[in-house]
């Protein structure tokens, strides 16, 4: 069974999601922690738990969800893994903390290793991911999903009732759209956990969230 950490974090309440198993390996998902004491109390967590990292996975390269990966860098020595679709992204990131969010970066962030692969796995501890392609927000947006437990990640792909801009450099809303409709063949029990606000499951989206559709 996994346990779930959610982390509310900098000042676009971006959802960082620590994710542990009973063999006490964790995955780290989408470290946008900004400020010192974010960054702590996400450090606290792990090491009391006494938790040992193996992944620190981005489910796409937009800045608010990797403000903190030099720091889970320095500390555990992992650097972000995420889609090669969000090259330029991870690539530029003072430049992104400028044109995105008008403010200058204190220290430079790791560039991050692109292996993740559509349709790959990710492994840690007795659990599995499946690495599903969701782009449409970005060129490289992924979430993560465990059939063994029953639950997505979905980054800014799919929110409770709502979905991921398409503005951006890279967004395109026609393949946000199928992305969109990928997830719905997930079992409707299949909890979310979004990169931004509460979690839902894919039942209540079908439900109610007028972008999503089998």
């Amino acid at each position: 069974m996994i346990k779930i950490e959610t982390f509310v974090v900098n000042p676009i309440q971006e959802n960082c999601y620590v994710v542990s198993d009973e063999t006490k390996e964790c995955v780290i998902i989408d470290c946008g922690a900004l400020s010192e004491s974010e960054q702590k109390a996400i450090i606290t967590y792990i090491k009391e738990e006494k938790l040992k990292p193996v992944h620190n996975l981005g489910t796409h390269g937009h800045l608010d969800h990797h403000f903190g990966d030099a720091v889970i860098e320095k500390v555990f020595k992992l650097k972000p893994e995420v889609e090669k679709g969000d090259a330029v992204l991870m690539q530029s990131p003072k430049e992104a903390a400028r044109h995105m969010f008008g403010m200058e970066l204190p220290e430079d962030l790791p560039a991050g290793n692109l292996s993740l692969t559509a349709e790959g796995n990710i492994n840690f501890g007795s659990h599995v991911f499946q690495v599903i392609p969701t782009p449409g927000h970005s060129q490289g947006s992924v979430s993560f999903y465990c059939a063994k437990e029953n639950v997505v990640f979905t980054g800014d792909t799919l929110f409770k009732g709502s979905i991921g801009r398409t503005d951006f450099p890279g967004g395109n809303r026609f393949q946000i759209i199928s992305s969109l409709r990928r997830l719905a063949q997930l079992p409707d029990a299949t909890v979310v956990y979004p990169g931004h606000g509460p979690q839902t499951t894919i039942g209540y989206e079908l439900a109610h969230n007028p972008y999503m559709d089998r």
